[in-house]
This record gives structure tokens, C-alpha cells and sequence, in this order.
């Protein structure tokens, strides 16, 4: 299972609206394997819904400039949030979390 959620800290608290897209890496180019939208949590829980994952690189693409420049940012800096990792253990849950604000952005591996 792979997840996500985005805090904006900026604002403290979610970030809600963030289109979120989930690519797994093929022996050419990348593949849509996922799409959504965070909550009111700033959760995405249905990117591979019902889908089986497979061993391999894959990125989470976040849409946070659309999201900023709804709060007011003018010209967001970061106009998305690419992250890229690795999915060794199918049976695992891959929870990949975004922190942002305005001028920057943070990840880890969440639980």
C-alpha cells in the first residue's frame, strides 16, 4: 500500500486540494499508476486502491503550486513537489508524507 498526506506548515494544519499522481518507473519512462486528491486530513489513502504493487522506483508528484496560489501565494516558488523512492516489499505499507510552505517542502517515510 502506498499513502500520503501534505501539511501545509505554514498555516498549520492540511494542506486540502493537492492533486496528487503516483508513477511507477518502467524500462523507459515513467507510468501513471495513481491519482488523487488530498482530504480534509491532507490524506490521499487511494492512490493504488484495490491495485497490487509491485518491487520498484516509484514518485509522487504534488501539485503545490495550484494549492498555494489558492491560499494566495502570487508566484509560488515550488509550482510541484516531486518524490522518488523505492518500494522493495509489496506487503509493506509505504506511507510518504509532504510538509510545505511557500519556499520550501520536506519529506521522511512515515508509518
Amino acid at each position: 500500500m502506498i499513502t500520503t498526506h501534505v501539511l501545509d506548515i505554514a498555516n498549520g494544519g492540511p494542506a486540502v486540494g493537492v492533486s496528487v499522481i503516483l508513477e511507477v518507473r518502467g524500462p523507459d519512462d515513467w507510468r501513471p499508476v495513481g491519482r488523487g486528491v488530498t482530504d480534509a486530513q491532507g490524506r490521499v489513502t487511494t492512490l493504488v486502491e484495490g491495485r497490487r504493487i509491485d518491487p520498484g522506483i516509484y514518485a509522487l508528484t504534488f501539485d503545490v503550486g495550484t494549492y498555494q496560489q489558492s491560499r494566495g501565494v502570487s508566484a509560488p516558488f515550488f509550482p510541484e513537489a516531486r518524490i522518488v523512492f523505492s518500494v522493495r516489499d509489496p506487503a509493506e505499507h509505504y506511507h510518504v508524507p509532504l510538509v510545505i510552505s511557500p519556499f520550501g517542502y520536506s519529506t521522511y517515510r512515515g508509518t
